[in-house]
C-alpha cells in the first residue's frame, strides 16, 4: 500500500514530485485494475498537468493523488452512480468534498466502483487479497484501491458500514467521521439522515492526516504517541453474527491494548440500543425510497433486480414507523452519550468476519448499523488476519471527538503490530 503520510514526506523532503506520486499510481493501475475492477474512470492526464504547479508545494496534502467514489459529482470525469441510468452523466459542478480535497492539494485521479446508487447490487471490483472475494460494499472501488496500492487516499460514504465494512475486507484504515463532519452536497442521497462522507488510506495515521487537510480539522494523531485510551468492550446484541476468528480478533486486540497501557473493560450496552439498531432499517428504507424516487419512477425497468425489489417493499414503511424510528433513535443517541462518558472508545468488530467468498454480495454491516444511526466516529483498524484474508476491528468514538476516536484507533493499531 501506498502510506500518505510517507508520500508527503517524500515530496516535502524532494526525494518524490507530485508527478511522481501519480505516475506511482497510474503504474499500479496499468498493471492491477484490469483484474480487480477499482475505477470505472480516470483522469490521470489532467492529475499530471495538475501535478506540475507550485501551488502544491504550500498545500496539506501536496498533490497526493485521490479516488472518489462515483456517487460524488465531478465537473471533469462521469458520474454515473453505479447505475446504466446516468450512464456517461457530466454534472456541471464538483460536489462539495470533492472541492475540500482539490483546496488541499489533493490529485483527482479517478472514479472509484460503486454499488448501485451506493446501496444493494454489487459494483465489477473484487477482493486485492483474493479475487474470488468481495470487497464489500458500497465503497468497493475506494477500498480496494487502496489496499492494491493504486491510490493513497480514496473518498468513500457509509449509510449502514459501506466505509468500514470495506476497509475491514481489504484490510485499510477506514475513517466514517462524526456525521456532517464532512458535507454531503452533491454526493447521491440515499438516506439523508445517515449518509456520511467517509475517507480510506493504508493505515489509521494516514486515514487522520487526509480527513485533516480536507476537513480542516484538528484531526492528525502521527505528531506524537498516542495516549492510553479507556476502551470498552462492546460485543453488542448481534454478537453471535461474528465468527470465530473475529471473536478472537476482538479479543487479541483488547490484550493487546491492555498490555499497551489502555484501560480495557467489558460493557453491556443498554436495550434502547438494540431498539436503536432495528430502527436504522427503517430510517434507511423510508428516506431510500424516496431520495431514489425520480429514477424509482422514471426508469424502474433499468434499477438493478435486487435494489428494484427492495425498493417496492420499502414504499410499505409509514411515516408513522418513521418518525417513531427517529424517536428512538434520538433516545438512543442521548443513552449513548451518557455511556461513553466513562470510555474514550468502545471496541467492537468492523464485519462479521473476514471477506465472503462470491461477488454476489457485498457482506453484512451488522456491525456497523446502530453506530452509523448514532451519527459518531468510527475508524477500522487493520492489522490482523484470518490465514490470507484481512480482519478489521472497530473503534467507535463520542460524537463530535473525532480526534479521540482516532488517536485511540492508532493505539490499537500500534498494540496489535507490536504483538504481532
Amino acid at each position: 500500500m501506498l502510506s500518505a503520510l510517507e508520500l508527503v514526506r517524500r515530496i516535502e523532503a524532494g526525494e518524490l514530485t507530485p508527478r511522481g506520486a501519480v505516475e506511482l499510481c497510474a503504474e499500479a493501475i496499468a498493471a492491477k485494475d484490469e483484474s480487480i475492477g477499482a475505477f470505472v474512470a480516470l483522469g490521470l492526464d489532467r492529475a499530471r498537468r495538475e501535478a506540475d504547479e507550485p501551488r502544491l508545494a504550500a498545500m496539506p496534502l501536496r498533490g497526493l493523488p485521490v479516488g472518489v467514489k462515483d456517487i460524488y459529482d465531478t465537473a471533469d470525469l462521469p458520474t454515473q452512480y453505479g447505475s446504466p441510468i446516468y450512464a456517461g452523466y457530466r454534472p456541471p459542478a464538483d460536489a462539495a468534498a470533492v472541492v475540500m480535497a482539490r483546496r488541499a492539494g489533493g490529485l483527482i485521479i479517478g472514479k472509484t466502483a460503486t454499488t448501485e446508487f451506493a446501496y444493494m447490487v454489487p459494483a465489477r471490483t473484487r477482493n486485492p487479497h483474493h479475487l474470488e472475494h468481495t470487497p464489500g460494499g458500497s465503497s468497493s472501488g475506494s477500498a480496494a484501491a487502496v489496499a492494491a496500492a493504486m491510490v493513497p487516499v480514496a473518498f468513500g460514504s457509509q449509510t449502514a458500514g459501506s466505509v468500514i465494512r470495506p476497509a475491514a475486507f481489504c484490510g485499510v484504515a477506514g475513517f466514517k467521521p462524526s456525521y456532517r463532519l464532512i458535507p454531503t452536497v452533491g454526493m447521491k442521497c440515499l438516506a439523508w439522515h445517515l449518509d456520511t462522507v467517509g475517507l480510506f488510506a493504508a493505515g489509521v495515521a494516514d486515514v487522520a492526516f487526509a480527513a485533516a487537510a480536507i476537513a480542516d480539522r484538528d484531526l492528525r494523531v502521527d505528531r506524537s504517541a498516542p495516549a492510553a485510551p479507556r476502551i470498552a468492550v462492546a460485543r453488542t446484541h448481534v454478537w453471535p453474527e461474528a465468527s470465530a476468528a473475529m471473536h478472537g480478533a476482538i479479543e487479541t486486540a483488547a490484550r493487546a491494548a491492555q498490555a499497551a497501557g489502555a484501560t480495557v473493560t467489558e460493557i453491556e450496552l443498554p436495550g434502547i440500543l438494540e431498539e436503536a439498531y432495528r430502527a436504522q432499517f427503517i430510517i434507511m428504507d423510508y428516506e431510500a425510497f424516496r431520495s431514489l424516487a425520480f429514477e424509482y419512477d422514471r426508469y424502474r425497468d433499468k434499477i438493478g433486480g435486487p435494489l428494484r425489489d427492495h425498493l417496492d417493499k420499502s414504499a410499505a414503511v409509514s411515516a408513522g414507523e418513521y418518525d417513531a424510528a427517529r424517536r428512538t433513535a434520538s433516545r438512543a443517541r442521548q443513552t449513548l452519550g451518557d455511556v461513553m462518558s466513562a470510555h474514550d472508545a468502545l471496541l467492537t468488530p468492523s464485519a462479521p468476519g473476514a471477506a465472503p467468498r462470491g461477488l454476489g454480495s457485498t457482506g453484512n454491516p451488522a456491525f456497523n448499523r446502530l453506530w452509523t444511526l448514532m451519527g459518531v466516529p468510527c475508524v477500522n483498524v487493520p492489522g490482523l488476519m484470518d490465514g490470507d484474508l484481512p480482519l478489521g476491528v472497530q473503534i467507535v468514538g463520542s460524537f463530535g471527538r473525532d480526534h479521540a476516536a482516532l488517536e485511540a484507533a492508532l493505539f490499537v493499531e500500534r498494540a496489535i503490530a507490536a504483538k504481532a
